[in-house]
């Protein structure tokens, strides 16, 4: 199953996200899984920082099939073990984190490996080689500042390499910045976005929505458009604008 011509594009506040890319060190297209806002409340105001888009591989579809297909988009948003599936599932992904608000390359990574590393604690799964892998991570942000519009991408391998890009006009570069050969941490920067914890509850909405409808295609390829999504009701954690593009 191709779902390619299925997909269509999303709108995030500002921010389009196309329907397919060809992340850096991939030779592969991704169609896009789904999007949504990261936001947090802070002293009674949601704030907006990032969106988020989750892309992956075609042969996704066909890989979540044999234990997914049939299911609700209300069942998929609600099950963590078909969240885990993605992020764990042997094809690749892709994710887009685009600015709403300017973020400092150290504010980003330290928060991240912050969470990564007192998960793996807790998980008893901590070792040198990602305590090396983590490190890596900081030092690639360090220089680094991201104005509004700017997007930091990270192609995960199933093989467990994760490449981390940067793009300051909106374009999706070709070759990567760095490349951290660490199955955990790669791992754990979807897993941080649409995990049981994600940090983005509307991108994991997004994601069981389209994929729910590509898995229950029945193999179907040809195009179809989809209408112009609604605004969803506003969650405690945000809201998502999904159009067609």
């Amino acid at each position: 199953m191709n779902p390619s011509p299925l997909v269509t594009g999303v709108q995030v506040e500002n921010v389009t996200f196309s329907p397919t890319v060809k992340p850096p060190g991939s030779t592969n297209l991704h169609f896009l899984g789904g999007a949504g806002e990261r936001g947090l409340n802070i002293q009674g105001k949601f704030i907006l920082f990032t969106a988020i888009a989750v892309y992956l591989e075609d042969d996704a579809v066909a890989s979540l099939a044999g234990k997914w297909k049939g299911k609700s988009a209300e069942e998929l948003a609600e099950s963590v073990e078909f969240f885990r599936d993605i992020v764990t599932g042997p094809f690749e992904k892709f994710m887009q984190v685009t600015m709403l608000l300017p973020l400092t390359g150290p504010q980003y990574s330290e928060k991240v490996t912050e969470n990564c590393i007192a998960f793996w604690k807790s998980a008893g799964i901590f070792t040198d080689a990602e305590a090396k892998a983590t490190e890596k991570f900081n030092e690639v942000f360090k220089n680094e500042n991201f104005p509004p519009g700017a997007s930091i991408l990270f192609t995960q391998s199933p093989h467990g390499s994760l490449t981390i890009s940067f793009s300051k006009d909106g374009t999706i570069p070709k070759v990567g910045n760095a490349v951290i050969e660490n199955k955990l941490l790669s791992e754990a920067i979807l897993e941080s976005m649409i995990g049981k914890q994600g940090v983005s509850p509307p991108a994991k909405k997004s994601l069981a929505a389209r994929l729910s409808k590509l898995l229950n295609e029945d193999g179907k390829t040809e195009s179809k458009k989809e209408k112009p999504g609604k605004l969803d009701e506003k969650d405690t954690e945000g809201t998502i604008v999904e159009r067609e593009l």
